[in-house]
Protein backbone atom coordinates (compact mmCIF):
# COMPACT_ATOMS: atom_id res chain seq x y z
CA UNK A 1 0.00 0.00 0.00
CA UNK A 2 2.67 2.19 0.65
CA UNK A 3 6.43 2.42 -0.95
CA UNK A 4 9.27 5.15 0.25
CA UNK A 5 12.28 4.95 -1.83
CA UNK A 6 15.00 7.10 -0.60
CA UNK A 7 13.55 10.10 0.70
CA UNK A 8 15.41 12.92 1.61
CA UNK A 9 14.68 16.82 2.94
CA UNK A 10 16.55 19.50 3.98
CA UNK A 11 15.53 22.65 5.39
CA UNK A 12 18.22 24.86 4.40
CA UNK A 13 21.39 23.30 4.96
CA UNK A 14 19.98 20.84 8.00
CA UNK A 15 19.53 17.60 6.86
CA UNK A 16 15.95 16.15 7.89
CA UNK A 17 15.63 12.98 6.38
CA UNK A 18 17.84 11.07 4.35
CA UNK A 19 17.70 8.02 2.28
CA UNK A 20 14.75 6.85 4.13
CA UNK A 21 13.41 3.36 2.79
CA UNK A 22 10.55 1.17 3.44
CA UNK A 23 6.82 -0.30 2.79
CA UNK A 24 3.99 -1.01 4.57
CA UNK A 25 1.56 -3.97 3.75
CA UNK A 26 -2.36 -3.68 2.90
CA UNK A 27 -3.77 -3.66 5.86
CA UNK A 28 -1.03 -3.66 8.31
CA UNK A 29 -0.01 -1.01 10.91
CA UNK A 30 3.65 0.67 11.65
CA UNK A 31 5.20 2.64 13.67
CA UNK A 32 7.70 5.26 13.23
CA UNK A 33 9.70 5.17 16.20
CA UNK A 34 12.15 7.49 17.14
CA UNK A 35 13.74 10.47 19.09
CA UNK A 36 12.25 13.96 19.08
CA UNK A 37 13.39 16.11 15.98
CA UNK A 38 14.98 12.76 14.62
CA UNK A 39 12.73 13.07 10.90
CA UNK A 40 9.79 11.19 11.94
CA UNK A 41 7.11 13.30 10.95
CA UNK A 42 9.03 15.15 8.05
CA UNK A 43 8.60 11.61 6.31
CA UNK A 44 4.78 11.04 7.31
CA UNK A 45 4.01 14.25 5.83
CA UNK A 46 6.49 13.43 2.95
CA UNK A 47 3.98 10.24 2.72
CA UNK A 48 0.66 12.73 2.90
CA UNK A 49 2.13 15.21 0.23
CA UNK A 50 2.14 17.87 2.59
CA UNK A 51 6.13 18.11 2.05
CA UNK A 52 7.97 17.87 -1.04
CA UNK A 53 11.14 15.71 -1.19
CA UNK A 54 14.14 16.53 -2.41
CA UNK A 55 14.87 12.88 -3.63
CA UNK A 56 13.04 9.89 -3.41
CA UNK A 57 9.68 8.75 -4.60
CA UNK A 58 6.74 7.84 -3.19
CA UNK A 59 4.26 5.45 -4.03
CA UNK A 60 0.86 4.62 -2.76
CA UNK A 61 -1.49 1.84 -3.94
CA UNK A 62 1.40 0.33 -6.37
CA UNK A 63 1.04 4.57 -8.09
CA UNK A 64 4.11 6.80 -7.83
CA UNK A 65 2.35 9.57 -5.96
CA UNK A 66 5.13 11.82 -5.56
CA UNK A 67 4.15 14.59 -7.41
CA UNK A 68 0.43 13.50 -6.94
CA UNK A 69 -1.61 16.67 -4.71
CA UNK A 70 -2.21 16.02 -0.95
CA UNK A 71 -6.28 16.45 -1.81
CA UNK A 72 -5.89 13.66 -3.94
CA UNK A 73 -4.34 10.76 -2.69
CA UNK A 74 -7.32 9.67 -0.52
CA UNK A 75 -5.17 10.02 3.05
CA UNK A 76 -6.36 10.02 6.06
CA UNK A 77 -4.11 12.43 8.40
CA UNK A 78 -4.46 12.70 12.28
CA UNK A 79 -2.83 15.39 13.88
CA UNK A 80 -1.28 15.30 17.47
CA UNK A 81 -3.38 18.78 18.14
CA UNK A 82 -6.48 17.62 16.88
CA UNK A 83 -6.87 20.35 13.79
CA UNK A 84 -10.46 20.44 15.32
CA UNK A 85 -12.56 23.73 13.27
CA UNK A 86 -13.05 25.50 16.96
CA UNK A 87 -16.61 27.16 15.51
CA UNK A 88 -17.93 24.06 14.13
CA UNK A 89 -19.63 21.47 16.46
CA UNK A 90 -18.72 17.95 16.70
CA UNK A 91 -21.06 16.49 13.75
CA UNK A 92 -20.28 19.40 11.24
CA UNK A 93 -16.58 18.81 12.02
CA UNK A 94 -16.67 14.96 10.98
CA UNK A 95 -19.01 15.69 7.82
CA UNK A 96 -16.90 18.52 6.84
CA UNK A 97 -14.47 16.63 4.78
CA UNK A 98 -17.39 14.01 2.99
CA UNK A 99 -19.67 17.99 1.68
CA UNK A 100 -15.81 19.14 0.34
CA UNK A 101 -15.93 16.21 -1.76
CA UNK A 102 -19.90 16.91 -2.85
CA UNK A 103 -21.19 14.54 -0.24
CA UNK A 104 -24.99 15.89 0.32
CA UNK A 105 -25.42 17.67 3.57
CA UNK A 106 -27.92 15.10 4.77
CA UNK A 107 -26.31 12.06 3.81
CA UNK A 108 -22.87 13.72 5.32
CA UNK A 109 -24.40 14.09 8.45
CA UNK A 110 -26.00 11.10 8.94
CA UNK A 111 -22.63 9.70 8.06
CA UNK A 112 -21.20 11.74 10.57
CA UNK A 113 -23.74 10.47 13.35
CA UNK A 114 -22.52 6.63 12.39
CA UNK A 115 -19.10 7.58 12.95
CA UNK A 116 -19.43 9.32 16.41
CA UNK A 117 -21.17 5.82 17.43
CA UNK A 118 -17.76 4.26 15.97
CA UNK A 119 -15.65 6.24 17.88
CA UNK A 120 -17.86 5.67 21.02
CA UNK A 121 -19.14 9.46 21.10
CA UNK A 122 -22.99 8.64 20.79
CA UNK A 123 -24.81 11.82 20.95
CA UNK A 124 -22.03 14.35 21.49
CA UNK A 125 -22.65 15.78 17.56
CA UNK A 126 -24.07 19.40 18.72
CA UNK A 127 -21.14 19.75 21.25
CA UNK A 128 -18.40 22.01 20.07
CA UNK A 129 -14.45 21.00 20.14
CA UNK A 130 -14.28 22.99 23.56
CA UNK A 131 -16.99 21.19 25.61
CA UNK A 132 -14.50 18.33 25.07
CA UNK A 133 -11.72 16.68 26.72
CA UNK A 134 -8.89 15.94 24.97
CA UNK A 135 -9.40 11.69 24.55
CA UNK A 136 -12.71 12.86 23.08
CA UNK A 137 -11.27 15.31 20.67
CA UNK A 138 -9.16 13.06 19.24
CA UNK A 139 -11.76 10.15 18.76
CA UNK A 140 -13.11 13.32 17.01
CA UNK A 141 -10.36 13.70 14.69
CA UNK A 142 -10.38 10.41 13.79
CA UNK A 143 -13.91 10.11 12.55
CA UNK A 144 -12.98 12.78 10.60
CA UNK A 145 -9.66 11.18 9.04
CA UNK A 146 -12.42 8.09 8.81
CA UNK A 147 -14.96 9.64 6.71
CA UNK A 148 -14.34 9.73 3.46
CA UNK A 149 -13.20 5.56 4.42
CA UNK A 150 -9.80 6.17 3.18
CA UNK A 151 -7.26 3.28 2.33
CA UNK A 152 -4.89 4.79 4.36
CA UNK A 153 -4.32 6.37 7.27
CA UNK A 154 -1.29 8.49 8.80
CA UNK A 155 -1.35 9.20 12.00
CA UNK A 156 1.04 12.38 14.08
CA UNK A 157 1.86 11.39 17.51
CA UNK A 158 -1.92 11.22 17.83
CA UNK A 159 -2.23 10.57 21.46
CA UNK A 160 0.97 12.81 22.55
CA UNK A 161 -0.86 15.60 24.15
CA UNK A 162 -3.25 13.22 26.43
CA UNK A 163 -2.52 11.70 29.89
CA UNK A 164 -0.93 8.71 30.63
CA UNK A 165 -4.64 6.37 31.31
CA UNK A 166 -6.27 8.26 28.35
CA UNK A 167 -3.36 7.22 26.07
CA UNK A 168 -3.82 3.51 27.10
CA UNK A 169 -7.55 3.44 26.48
CA UNK A 170 -7.08 5.07 23.18
CA UNK A 171 -4.53 2.94 21.90
CA UNK A 172 -6.28 -0.59 22.56
CA UNK A 173 -9.36 1.50 20.56
CA UNK A 174 -7.33 2.37 18.00
CA UNK A 175 -6.07 -1.43 17.21
CA UNK A 176 -9.66 -2.26 17.78
CA UNK A 177 -10.94 0.01 15.08
CA UNK A 178 -7.95 -0.45 12.26
CA UNK A 179 -8.27 -4.22 12.72
CA UNK A 180 -11.95 -4.08 11.92
CA UNK A 181 -11.58 -1.32 9.00
CA UNK A 182 -8.87 -3.47 7.53
CA UNK A 183 -7.02 0.16 7.27
CA UNK A 184 -3.56 0.85 6.52
CA UNK A 185 -1.71 2.63 9.51
CA UNK A 186 1.72 4.92 9.50
CA UNK A 187 1.72 6.58 13.01
CA UNK A 188 4.43 8.60 14.72
CA UNK A 189 5.81 8.06 17.95
CA UNK A 190 8.77 8.81 20.16
CA UNK A 191 7.00 6.56 23.23
CA UNK A 192 8.78 3.23 22.22
CA UNK A 193 5.94 1.65 24.44
CA UNK A 194 3.45 2.75 22.13
CA UNK A 195 5.30 1.29 19.28
CA UNK A 196 5.80 -2.06 20.66
CA UNK A 197 1.76 -2.69 21.46
CA UNK A 198 0.32 -1.15 18.65
CA UNK A 199 2.51 -2.04 15.88
CA UNK A 200 3.10 -4.92 13.31
CA UNK A 201 6.18 -3.56 13.32
CA UNK A 202 8.68 -1.18 13.96
CA UNK A 203 10.63 1.43 11.26
CA UNK A 204 13.31 3.06 14.06
CA UNK A 205 14.35 6.64 12.85
CA UNK A 206 17.21 8.70 14.19
CA UNK A 207 18.50 11.58 12.66
CA UNK A 208 16.98 11.30 9.49
CA UNK A 209 18.03 7.89 9.17
CA UNK A 210 16.51 4.47 9.47
CA UNK A 211 18.73 2.60 11.93
CA UNK A 212 16.36 -1.03 11.93
CA UNK A 213 12.95 -2.26 10.48
CA UNK A 214 11.42 -5.48 12.29
CA UNK A 215 8.53 -6.54 14.30
CA UNK A 216 8.79 -5.06 17.98
CA UNK A 217 9.78 -8.44 19.71
CA UNK A 218 12.38 -8.65 16.59
CA UNK A 219 13.88 -4.93 17.27
CA UNK A 220 13.76 -5.36 21.13
CA UNK A 221 15.61 -9.04 21.48
CA UNK A 222 17.92 -8.30 18.26
CA UNK A 223 19.07 -4.30 17.93
CA UNK A 224 20.55 -4.24 14.78
CA UNK A 225 22.94 -0.83 16.20
CA UNK A 226 24.38 0.15 19.13
CA UNK A 227 21.62 3.56 18.81
CA UNK A 228 18.49 0.96 19.25
CA UNK A 229 20.18 -1.24 21.72
CA UNK A 230 20.03 2.17 23.86
CA UNK A 231 16.50 3.60 22.45
CA UNK A 232 14.88 0.62 23.00
CA UNK A 233 14.12 -0.73 26.40
CA UNK A 234 16.17 -0.47 29.32
CA UNK A 235 19.81 -1.64 29.29
CA UNK A 236 23.18 -1.60 30.88
CA UNK A 237 25.62 0.10 29.07
CA UNK A 238 28.75 -2.23 29.45
CA UNK A 239 32.64 -1.58 27.93
CA UNK A 240 35.19 -4.22 27.65
CA UNK A 241 37.40 -6.09 25.08
CA UNK A 242 36.69 -8.74 22.77
CA UNK A 243 39.49 -11.35 22.68
CA UNK A 244 38.89 -14.88 21.21
CA UNK A 245 35.33 -14.95 20.88
CA UNK A 246 35.10 -13.71 24.16
CA UNK A 247 34.13 -9.91 25.99
CA UNK A 248 35.60 -9.34 29.14
CA UNK A 249 34.23 -7.32 31.09
CA UNK A 250 33.20 -6.45 34.92
CA UNK A 251 35.72 -8.93 35.54
CA UNK A 252 33.49 -12.03 33.72
CA UNK A 253 33.39 -13.34 29.77
CA UNK A 254 30.45 -13.29 27.88
CA UNK A 255 30.10 -14.63 24.85
CA UNK A 256 30.79 -12.66 21.53
CA UNK A 257 30.24 -14.91 19.31
CA UNK A 258 32.33 -14.25 16.19
CA UNK A 259 32.97 -10.87 16.50
CA UNK A 260 36.31 -9.32 15.70
CA UNK A 261 38.87 -8.56 18.68
CA UNK A 262 38.82 -5.13 20.29
CA UNK A 263 37.50 -2.33 22.26
CA UNK A 264 33.31 -3.02 22.34
CA UNK A 265 30.23 -1.95 23.78
CA UNK A 266 27.48 -4.61 25.49
CA UNK A 267 24.47 -3.74 26.28
CA UNK A 268 22.25 -5.67 28.51
CA UNK A 269 18.79 -5.57 29.55
CA UNK A 270 17.46 -5.38 32.88
CA UNK A 271 16.02 -8.27 33.47
CA UNK A 272 19.02 -10.16 31.76
CA UNK A 273 21.29 -9.60 34.71
CA UNK A 274 21.02 -12.52 37.11
CA UNK A 275 20.83 -12.27 40.77
CA UNK A 276 21.35 -15.28 42.86
CA UNK A 277 22.31 -16.01 46.75
CA UNK A 278 24.99 -18.52 45.64
CA UNK A 279 27.43 -18.96 43.20
CA UNK A 280 26.97 -22.80 42.86
CA UNK A 281 26.48 -24.36 39.29
CA UNK A 282 27.55 -21.06 38.16
CA UNK A 283 30.74 -20.97 35.74
CA UNK A 284 33.37 -19.11 37.53
CA UNK A 285 34.21 -17.10 34.43
CA UNK A 286 30.49 -15.74 34.00
CA UNK A 287 29.43 -14.65 37.83
CA UNK A 288 30.95 -12.00 40.01
CA UNK A 289 29.92 -10.86 43.30
CA UNK A 290 28.17 -7.45 44.14
CA UNK A 291 26.49 -5.32 46.76
CA UNK A 292 22.43 -4.77 46.80
CA UNK A 293 22.93 -0.92 47.14
CA UNK A 294 18.90 -0.03 46.96
CA UNK A 295 15.68 -2.62 46.03
CA UNK A 296 12.61 -1.15 44.98
CA UNK A 297 9.33 -3.06 44.49
CA UNK A 298 7.20 -1.48 42.21
CA UNK A 299 3.96 -3.32 41.49
CA UNK A 300 5.38 -7.25 40.51
CA UNK A 301 8.81 -6.19 40.07
CA UNK A 302 11.79 -5.86 42.32
CA UNK A 303 13.95 -3.57 41.60
CA UNK A 304 17.71 -3.45 42.42
CA UNK A 305 20.89 -1.53 42.25
CA UNK A 306 24.04 -3.60 42.33
CA UNK A 307 27.30 -2.08 43.29
CA UNK A 308 30.53 -4.11 41.73
CA UNK A 309 34.17 -4.22 43.92
CA UNK A 310 35.38 -2.14 40.97
CA UNK A 311 32.79 0.54 42.16
CA UNK A 312 30.94 0.16 38.78
CA UNK A 313 26.96 -0.06 39.17
CA UNK A 314 24.60 -2.81 37.19
CA UNK A 315 20.96 -2.09 37.44
CA UNK A 316 18.78 -5.37 37.53
CA UNK A 317 15.17 -6.39 37.49
CA UNK A 318 13.27 -9.80 38.82
CA UNK A 319 9.99 -11.17 39.63
CA UNK A 320 9.39 -9.35 43.36
CA UNK A 321 8.57 -13.51 44.48
CA UNK A 322 11.58 -14.35 43.28
CA UNK A 323 13.30 -11.32 45.18
CA UNK A 324 11.20 -12.22 48.47
CA UNK A 325 12.68 -16.06 48.01
CA UNK A 326 15.86 -15.44 47.99
CA UNK A 327 14.96 -12.77 50.94
CA UNK A 328 16.67 -9.70 49.18
CA UNK A 329 17.68 -6.59 51.16
CA UNK A 330 19.94 -3.82 50.70
CA UNK A 331 23.06 -3.98 52.18
CA UNK A 332 22.90 -7.96 51.11
CA UNK A 333 26.14 -9.52 49.39
CA UNK A 334 24.94 -11.39 46.26
CA UNK A 335 25.82 -13.37 42.86
CA UNK A 336 25.62 -11.71 39.52
CA UNK A 337 25.69 -13.58 36.04
CA UNK A 338 24.47 -12.11 32.82
CA UNK A 339 22.52 -14.12 30.74
CA UNK A 340 22.92 -12.12 27.67
CA UNK A 341 23.94 -8.78 25.84
CA UNK A 342 24.15 -7.57 22.51
CA UNK A 343 27.61 -6.76 21.75
CA UNK A 344 28.83 -4.07 19.66
CA UNK A 345 32.28 -3.44 18.21
CA UNK A 346 32.46 -0.17 16.27
CA UNK A 347 30.02 -1.19 13.19
CA UNK A 348 29.61 -4.72 14.01
CA UNK A 349 26.75 -6.06 15.46
CA UNK A 350 26.27 -9.84 16.81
Amino acid sequence: MIRVEGLEKRYGSAVAVQGVSFEVGEGELVALLGPSGGGKTTVLRMIAGLETPDRGRVFLRGVDATDVPVQARQIGFVFQHYALFRHMNVRDNVAFGLEVAGTPRAAARKKAEALLETVQLPGLGDRFPAQLSGGQRQRVALARALAPEPSILLLDEPFGALDAKVRLELRAWLRRLQRERGVTCVFVTHDQDEAMELADRVVIVSRGRVEQIGAPADVYDRPATAFVASFIGTSNVLTGVVREGKLETLGMELSAGDAREGEAQAFVRHHHVEVVGRAEGVPADGITQATIARLARVGWLAKLELVLPDGGRLQAELPRDRADALGLAEGQSVFVSLRDASVFVEDYVI
